[in-house]
């Protein structure tokens, strides 16, 4: 089994062609949907007492939701808007309420999953959540520029204690003050992390491991409508993988990243979760499968 902790949200996301308002996001939501096409997936996370009962359906089919905690008050919302190009999101509200002062409990048979997957959230409360797991096997967590902002020493705490982080490739910039990737990813080595994941949006991925340095391309798509939520769905499709494969060798860590990368065009190509909810097995296969012709030479 994987857990993955982080936050469940109610949306707004600005595009170009269209506004949602209070679709089901959040962090953990993209992370843990998409790992679940691979593997039981536990979710710890918090929303309020008016989070619609037809978004915890959409979970509840999907995931195991022991982790899941109602609180009275309102659920976390964030607010953000895209350029026309669709690579430049502008955030224009970020409302934390229940998550603010939210103390995750971790439920029995979650301390047994060998695979965690972090997602961008407090630094400190990750870093706390991470040793409550007694079979670890591999960990991995997100974080993002707010928490590069505010507690950075949390973030370079928490990536100590984790096998791995995923992050994008300006935060990376931003967290360790390097400007070259490969630098940025030798210093998170050096502050602890074994594999240090390079997201670069539409362009792919670096992965980093000891000297290994594996390049991956993005999925080449011509229809791009809504990109919230790639980055925790790559992340997510790529611990899922691995906790599937119940491996951290090194051949599957390169599988992983490349389903990864996979799983983040699906989520890319429809609105909020949509491009998640319905995909098959045989979709996410035919799609690794182009991706192999596309890349091989």
């Amino acid at each position: 089994m994987l857990t993955v902790f982080g936050s469940t949200a109610l949306d707004t996301i600005r595009t170009p062609k269209k506004t949602l308002k209070n679709v089901l996001g959040g962090a953990a939501t993209f992370a843990a949907i998409s790992a679940s096409n691979f593997v039981k997936t536990g979710l710890i996370a918090v929303v309020g007492s008016d989070f619609p009962k037809k978004h915890q359906r959409i979970l509840a089919k999907r995931l195991d939701l022991q982790g899941l905690t109602v609180k009275q008050g309102k659920t976390f919302r964030y607010d953000g808007s895209y350029d026309k190009t669709l690579s430049v999101r502008e955030t224009l509200k970020t409302e934390l309420n229940v998550l603010a002062d939210f103390k995750p409990t971790v439920p029995i048979e979650y301390k047994k999953s060998q695979f965690v997957y972090l997602a961008n959230n407090d630094p400190d409360q990750n870093f706390t959540l991470i040793s409550e797991f007694d079979k670890l096997k591999f960990s991995m967590c997100d974080t993002i520029e707010f928490w590069i902002s505010t507690k950075r020493e949390s973030v370079i705490k928490m990536i100590k204690a984790v096998d791995a982080i995923v992050i994008n490739d300006e935060e990376a910039k931003l967290l360790t003050k390097e400007f070259n990737l490969i630098k940025c990813a030798k210093k998170m080595m050096e502050w602890g992390a074994k594999y240090v994941i390079i997201k670069k949006g539409e362009h792919g991925s670096l992965m980093f491991f000891d000297d290994v340095i594996f390049p991956s391309a993005g999925f080449s798509l011509e229809d791009v409508v809504d990109p919230t939520g790639a980055g925790d769905s790559f992340a997510g499709a790529m611990i899922g993988y691995l906790a599937s494969k119940k491996s951290t060798s090194l051949s599957e860590i390169k599988k992983a990243v490349v389903y990864g990368n996979v799983l983040g065009s699906f989520a890319v190509e429809k609105y909020g979760l949509d491009g998640l909810l319905n995909l098959k097995k045989s979709d996410i296969i035919k799609r690794v499968e182009l991706y192999e012709k596309m890349i091989r030479f």
